[in-house]
Order: structure tokens, then sequence, then C-alpha cells
């Protein structure tokens, strides 16, 4: 299962040395209803390499702030913290499991 990353655990999960993906996604959001089962089987295929999770960015709007978050869903890849690809709005899950593998 994905993680939940939040404000206050973000820079814990990021610390880990493991590539960070990060889904933001809203409740009221179609299209991240849409990839929500891909970032999910991804979380559990690449658990044991990479840290993968949502943030909801109503509730965690210090990190959609942080990263310039003005759609959802977007997904991030992170890399040593830094921003190294992202994917704006919904894709097939062969696009968010190319970019994951890349930073690997």
């Amino acid at each position: 299962m994905a993680l939940a990353i939040t404000d206050s655990n973000f820079e814990e999960l990021v610390a880990s040395g493991k590539p960070v993906v990060v889904d933001f996604w809203a409740t009221w959001c179609g299209p991240c209803k849409k990839i929500g089962p891909d970032i999910e089987a991804l979380a559990e295929e690449y658990k044991d390499k990479a840290v993968i999770g949502k943030c909801d960015v109503e509730e965690n709007d210090g990190l959609a702030m942080r990263f310039g978050i003005r759609n959802v869903p977007t997904v991030l890849f992170l890399k040593g913290g830094q921003v190294v690809d992202k994917q704006v709005g919904a894709a097939p899950k062969s696009v968010f499991e190319d970019k994951l593998k890349a930073i690997l």
C-alpha cells in the first residue's frame, strides 16, 4: 500500500536514501482516482527499492506549495531530495513505471 506522505513525515522519507515518488491528489479529483490503483500497485511492486506514496493536497498544503503543485494529479519523482521528473495529469501505469525505473 502506498504511504501517506504528509507535511510532517516528508523529510524523514526523503532521508531514507531511496528514490521517492509522490502522488499529489485530492478526494474530489476524478483523474486522481483513476491513477490511484496504479500508484498502489507500484508501491507494492517496488516497496524494497523506492518510497512511493500519496499526498492529499488539501490536508498537506505545505508540501503542495513547496513543490508548486497547481494541478492534480501531479506525480513527482525525487532522487536525493531533488525533483528529477514529474507527470501532470493521468497516464497509464507504464508511464509512471518507466519514470520510476529511470531513477532507480
